[in-house]
């Protein structure tokens, strides 16, 4: 279970509608409504500088967030609508929807590499190349895996690493409905270049392509 849910601060909203929600942009604060889990919707302020920094990290609307809202229980969420002013898109109100642990829900989870030094293909110099160093997974909210791992024990240079090849955490699955790579193993690019170059040596020039005998009766 992942071991870090970032923490998403927010402050209970007094008073609805326009004029309440003018009045939080006013003092640098985003208003928004907590709804869902089996409770009653909460209206609440995030502040802007906090939201606005979650949005440029990305993937914020799929990412799970612990709320800590003063005089209310932690609950965990994930943000369902960001809404954005259509001139300047910047935020201007957000939805979050609460979660119970039994919720499936998507996420990144990011992958960590075990088995390097029992990899031939990287003692010949090959690279590692991570085509996905994040796997979006559909799990449950009680029971998020902190990371997926892949294992390069035995794999040569070519090999590749597919979502198949990996063991995910019971309850999981990945989002994309077709087996995937997640990494693969090539040839670093200073070979690659001399063999492309022993190839061209070995075309005979023009003057020396071997002439075509055919037989005449």
């Amino acid at each position: 279970m992942a071991g870090e849910i970032p923490d998403l601060i927010a402050e209970a909203r007094t008073g609805t509608g326009k004029g309440a929600a003018r009045q939080a942009r006013r003092e640098g604060k985003v208003p928004g409504i907590v709804y869902g889990g089996g409770l009653d919707p909460l209206a609440i302020n995030i502040p802007y500088n906090v939201l606005f920094k979650r949005l440029k990290d990305g993937r914020f609307l799929s990412t799970l967030f612990n709320l800590k809202v003063e005089g209310e229980d932690d609950v965990r969420v994930i943000c369902r609508n960001v809404q954005r002013d259509v001139v300047k898109d910047l935020p201007t109100h957000v939805d979050l929807m609460r979660l119970k642990r039994t919720s499936k829900i998507a996420l990144f989870i990011p992958v960590t590499v075990v088995g390097e030094e029992e990899c031939p293909g990287l003692k010949k110099g090959g690279v590692l190349t991570m085509v996905r160093p994040e796997v979006e997974l559909r799990v449950t909210a009680g029971d998020i895996p902190e990371e997926i791992t892949i294992d390069l024990t035995g794999l040569e240079i070519g090999d590749t690493v597919t979502i198949s090849s990996v063991t995910l955490p019971e309850g999981a699955k990945a989002t994309i409905d077709r087996d995937f790579v997640i990494a693969n193993l090539t040839a670093p690019s200073g070979l690659v270049s001399s063999e492309s170059e022993a190839d061209d040596e070995d075309q005979p020039a023009p003057d020396e392509v071997p002439a075509i005998e055919v037989d005449e009766e």
